[in-house]
């Protein structure tokens, strides 16, 4: 098998942030990077290609202007969604992420060791050119296995960036990396 390539798109803007919302959908400005992800993405000319996202509300709505434009739904991967947090009270969410993505992988608790194991299955099983709509911490997580980094975070990708990949079914390779932007942990 040759290379496949994917797409992963970064969610637009929440319309709240990781210590208020569990699940928060998408921002005014959000909706308008979804809008100019789906128009880059046709632009590129990936009408054709399968699309995936995470289960979460910011990354579905992300994905809702692709999938429109293509008559089709996105098929829903929990294996690409947001680092799982412990189970513990929002307000002490944004204090254990910002503790998380200042380390390595190889320190990573073991249910989050387990979901990285499981996202990189996800990337490396695709077998068709994909668009992923995914989250901050899943996409560097990606480029580190593409770039043979250990660091949580190799990169700042903005809300509705298209990071380019591919895989050959065995491994991440790094082709392109999304516009950054400063994200802040709120």
């Amino acid at each position: 098998m040759g290379r496949i390539d994917l797409y992963l798109v970064r969610h637009g803007e929440a319309a709240a942030g990781y210590a208020e919302h569990r699940d928060p959908g998408l921002s005014a400005l959000g909706h308008a990077q979804a809008r100019d992800a789906a128009d880059a993405l046709l632009g590129r000319g990936l009408g054709e290609a399968q699309i995936v996202s995470s289960p979460l509300a910011r990354a579905q709505e992300t994905a809702a202007p692709f999938a429109a434009a293509l008559k089709t739904a996105p098929l829903l991967e929990p294996r690409i969604s947001e680092i799982p947090a412990p189970d513990e009270a929002l307000s002490e969410r944004s204090r254990w992420l910002a503790s998380v993505m200042a380390g390595t992988t190889n320190a990573l608790p073991p249910a989050q060791a387990a979901w990285r194991r499981a996202l990189m299955a996800a990337l490396c099983e695709r077998s068709e050119p994909t668009v992923l709509f995914s989250h901050f911490v899943a996409i560097n997580l990606a480029v580190g296995a593409a770039s043979g980094s250990t660091a949580m975070v190799s990169f700042r990708p903005g809300n509705g960036s298209i990071t380019h990949l591919q895989t050959d079914g065995e491994r991440l390779y790094l082709v392109a990396l999304g516009a950054e932007a400063a994200s802040v942990v709120n």
